[in-house]
């Protein structure tokens, strides 16, 4: 494997001098819990069910929503038809996340997928929270009677399974990524760096919210003969999609500004390179995330033995090829300790 170094490929020959080969050649990292590998396909499959489950609803919703009158149900159709966008949007930062590395961006495109999934989260606050609160408030304004009242609750508990689908297969694929990483399942999607999966579980958990919110709003409205229920339903599902469109946008840009990985993931890096026979000290060292399931290694280190600069130069080479020999790694760039610098605690 070419050792990734500062943008540019090192020699072929740098990992030893005169034909030596390193005796230390594997993954240094490969005690470290970072994650699962494979993630990336597992990502593309969860958008594409979501993709079809969130059309086939709009569908549905715009059809009842016409038919009924409701409120709500306009909500709830224009938060599918912006859930159905965001997955294009979704699906554009999977593509364009995995772009190999080139001249120009030597760790990749990786966060092209915060980009994306900005773009995304931007239109369920949109199209899907504006809308919905501005239908509510329009109902307050304008009342109308609802009517086909069956129509939409089959709509509704129709939505609700295909949206539990699409949920539980999101959940599947948090959930061993979750354990791998040493997070409950909710703590993991708040801080997994895959954007594509954090968005999808949370749409599919704010539509499950929502269908029920609907619901209720539309049952209220024909209990009682007044549109008010079903409009304040409306606002209500607008306020949760705004809620969740502010955790997604803000999510995406902690990642976009570079984000850390980890402290527990930063702590095992540490303990795994203070365990290298060559490494006597590590006095600095950031695990920078790039894009989804990907870091960036900088760090100073203070290797052992008392050899000449070149040589040096050569270890630290052969150093950073193990590290980055882990599948989660894109680069990793080393630097030699002062002598005063007090090693990391891990």
């Amino acid at each position: 494997m070419a050792v990734e170094h500062g943008g540019e490929q090192a020699p072929p020959d740098a990992a030893a001098p005169d034909g030596e080969t390193d005796p230390e050649s594997s993954d240094v990292l490969q005690s470290v819990p970072l994650p699962l590998e494979g993630g990336e396909s597992e990502s593309l499959r969860t958008v594409l069910v979501a993709f079809v489950a969130n059309v086939l609803i709009a569908v549905a919703k715009t059809a009842a929503a016409v038919l009924t009158g409701s409120a709500s149900l306009v909500a709830e159709a224009a938060h599918s038809w912006a859930d159905s966008g965001n997955e294009i949007f979704l699906l554009m930062a999977d593509r364009r996340s995995r772009q190999p590395a080139d001249r120009t961006h030597p760790m990749g495109y990786g966060r092209e997928a915060y980009v994306w999934s900005l773009f995304a989260a931007l239109g369920l606050f949109v199209a899907g929270a504006v809308v919905s609160v501005s239908q509510g408030i329009g109902e307050l304004v304008r009342p109308e009677p609802a009517s086909n009242f069956r129509i939409g609750y089959i709509v509704l508990a129709v939505s609700f399974v295909l949206e539990g689908i699409s949920f539980l297969r999101s959940v599947r694929q948090a959930k061993p990524e979750a354990e791998s990483m040493q997070r409950d399942l909710i703590d993991h999607v708040l801080a997994t760096s895959d954007p594509t999966l954090r968005a999808v579980f949370a749409e599919d958990a704010a539509a499950l919210v929502g269908v029920l919110l609907a619901a209720a709003g539309l049952g209220l409205h024909e209990l009682t003969g007044s549109p008010i229920p079903d409009a304040v339903g409306s606002i209500l599902i607008g306020v949760l999609l705004g809620f969740v469109a502010i955790v997604l946008i803000n999510r995406n840009r902690r990642f976009l500004v570079g984000q850390e990985a980890d402290p527990r993931v930063r702590a095992a890096a540490i303990r795994a390179l203070l365990a290298a026979p060559e490494v006597a000290r590590v006095t600095y060292l950031r695990l920078e995330v790039v894009g989804p399931r990907m870091v960036f290694v900088t760090g100073d280190v203070d290797l052992t033995g008392d050899d000449p600069e070149p040589r040096l130069a050569y270890r630290l080479r052969a150093l950073e090829a193990r590290i980055s020999a882990s599948p989660a790694v894109v680069g990793a760039v080393l630097s030699l300790s002062a002598p005063d610098e007090p090693t990391l605690e891990a």
